[in-house]
């Protein structure tokens, strides 16, 4: 590649994994990142045998509780390997291992509803996604069929990328929220060098960001969040002015997608530069 100019932005400060769609994550120190995005991310989803559709927490009047499961690989997974087996802890505490042959009963018996474990994603995978009455929302109290991309259990875009001055920003717009990480499910957190509380990641849209001394990913488009963000989990409570504040400062995004440009391994602490 030319030289081009890098500015500085800041470094990473947490990485996460969602090895199943919709269920809580894990945290890593490191990541090795293909084309997929962190492997293993979205490696695994449930599907809803009635009608096709890969089963999402956005429909939470059917899958709310996915929110209560929390998904961990047995061991990491190796580029150019297959994927390992997950454990899944379900709500009551107990914990199944995702080659086991009840595992589809386990989990249809926690949830209330049919489900089906799902390996691979079929080739036009698609889910249920209800918009709460909400100004700002593309759409209101309706449910929508939502395409995703093909082969996958990805929303939009393989890796998504927040920045803690955003997190800032909206905890100054509305001080009662909680706004932590967590309800935002991204896969890479930055610190900004600079201490300003701002959606600075809007200017990144359209440019290339290096992390560490491998990876590159080019920023596609902001990230428009939905009804996922405002759900309890944990200790978070059910929170509607999460994502109005989202939809009322910042058109209903918070932070961005992106593309994998060129993968290789990130950590936390890694510098995150800008290409100019």
């Amino acid at each position: 590649m030319a030289n081009t100019t890098q500015i500085e932005l800041g470094s990473v400060v947490s990485l996460w994994r969602y090895p199943v769609k919709s269920m809580m994550g894990e945290e890593l120190n490191a990541a090795e990142v293909s084309d997929r995005g962190l492997l293993g991310d979205r490696a695994y989803a449930l599907r809803d045998p009635s009608n096709g559709k890969v089963v999402s927490a956005k429909h939470p009047r059917k899958w709310a509780k996915l929110f209560d499961f929390r998904a961990a690989f047995a061991e990491s997974p190796r580029a150019g390997e297959k994927i390992p087996p997950v454990r899944i802890t379900l709500p009551n505490g107990g914990i199944v291992n995702s080659e086991q042959g009840d595992l589809n009963k386990i989990l249809t018996n926690a949830l209330g509803r049919e489900v089906t474990f799902a390996t691979a994603a079929p080739e036009t995978p698609s889910l249920e996604e209800y918009w709460p009455d909400m100004e700002g929302l593309a759409h209101r109290e309706t449910v929508t069929d939502e395409a995703m991309p093909a082969g996958t259990f990805f929303d939009l875009a393989v890796v998504h990328v927040l920045t803690t001055a955003t997190i800032d920003r909206l905890r100054e717009l509305y001080p009662q929220g909680r706004f932590e990480v967590r309800r935002f499910r991204p896969n890479i957190v930055v610190q900004p060098v600079s201490a300003e509380k701002h959606f600075v990641e809007n200017a990144w849209i359209g440019h290339t960001l290096v992390i560490g001394d491998e990876v590159r990913l080019n920023v596609t488009g902001p990230c428009a969040r939905c009804v996922m963000t405002t759900l309890p989990q944990g200790d978070l409570p059910r929170d509607p002015g999460i994502l109005r504040t989202a939809a009322q400062h910042n058109q209903v995004n918070v932070g961005v997608y992106a593309a994998v440009l060129r993968g290789g391994t990130i950590s936390r602490g890694d510098p995150v530069r800008l290409v100019g």
